[in-house]
């Protein structure tokens, strides 16, 4: 839908739509949240876990290790494959690079414990004492993971990737990229305001100038005939004035 639609309606329905849809995901987020918080709180499985601290302990550590196992046994030799394929060292994926990517998807959530749930519960409720032990071991796993984990995943790319931390701006003529708030003034200094300058991002240089041989025929394929009878960046005419207009990013 951004790909086409979006540079087929006006610029008020661009912010409406941005913003729509940024609440409609800010509000599921936070259901799953919520969700969460509640389940940690179930005090039945917990009862059942304290009769034996020692196992929930060991058994939340084994699972841990199994994600951040399985997490490298996913990341590390997929990387390897993808770097034998590149040709310059610019386009493989660094020892660094690897490290962000296997830390960054560590976190275990809201999936995790509504597996967990629907495998070891019959209708959200367990009587069963080893049941009761890999529910709370699940949550204590996604709740120290997600606290951890998370908070630590900005500092570890500031460390390790300190040229990429400082942030690209990101495609003018995408959805996420529209700033601008949905009630806008424009009396004063909403007009005056200087617009910052743009520099294209990874994902635009790679629409503009695709160099493998499947996005190579997608796009030929996207260009000849999707574009022109959807519309799409460079079939529809720019609006005078809008973040979108090639003119204004120019100035």
């Amino acid at each position: 839908m951004s790909h086409y639609t979006w540079h087929n309606v006006t610029e008020s329905s661009r912010v409406t739509t941005k913003h729509a849809f940024a609440t409609l995901s800010f509000i599921a987020e936070t259901f799953l949240f919520l969700y969460v918080g509640m389940d940690a709180l179930d005090i039945e499985k917990w009862k059942f876990a304290s009769d034996s601290p020692g196992k929930s302990i060991g058994i939340s550590s084994i699972l841990l290790g199994l994600v951040l196992v399985g997490r490298a046994a996913f990341v590390f030799p997929l990387s390897f494959l993808s770097n034998l394929t590149k040709k310059t060292e610019l386009e493989k994926i660094s020892w660094r690079q690897q490290i962000v990517i296997w830390w960054a998807g560590l976190m275990r959530g809201a999936v995790s414990i509504a597996l967990a749930y629907n495998k070891f519960t019959r209708s959200g409720h367990t009587q069963l004492h080893g049941n009761a032990i890999m529910i709370t071991s699940t949550i204590t796993v996604v709740l120290f993971s997600t606290m951890l984990f998370g908070i630590l995943t900005k500092p570890l790319i500031r460390f390790l990737l300190p040229a990429s931390s400082n942030g690209a701006a990101s495609d003018p003529a995408s959805p996420k990229s529209l700033h601008s708030p949905l009630l806008t003034s424009q009396l004063g200094s909403d007009l005056e305001a200087p617009l910052p300058i743009v520099r294209p991002s990874s994902l635009r240089m790679l629409i503009t100038k695709p160099t493998h041989t499947i996005h190579y025929y997608w796009r030929k394929f996207d260009d000849a005939l999707m574009r022109p009878m959807f519309g799409g960046r460079g079939f529809v005419p720019y609006s005078p004035g809008s973040p979108t207009d090639p003119n204004v990013l120019v100035e």
